[in-house]
């Protein structure tokens, strides 16, 4: 069990090693992309204006 958030270097790199080469599933990719489209959803733009806003918005 951890008893802290922080990990040495060595074992980081060792859990780099593991995982180096494994793939996702489609599921897995599509489950990630919703996930982080819900997040950034949730988090405001700067100059307050939603997506739809923007959208509307002609570029010149």
């Amino acid at each position: 069990m951890r008893k802290y958030r922080e990990l040495n270097a060595d074992t980081k790199q060792r859990i780099s090693q593991a995982l180096k080469g494994r793939g996702l599933t489609d599921n897995h990719k599509q489950a990630i992309s919703d996930g982080m489209r819900a997040y950034w959803a949730t988090i405001p733009n700067k100059s307050g204006r939603t997506n739809n806003e923007e959208e509307k918005q002609p570029i010149y």
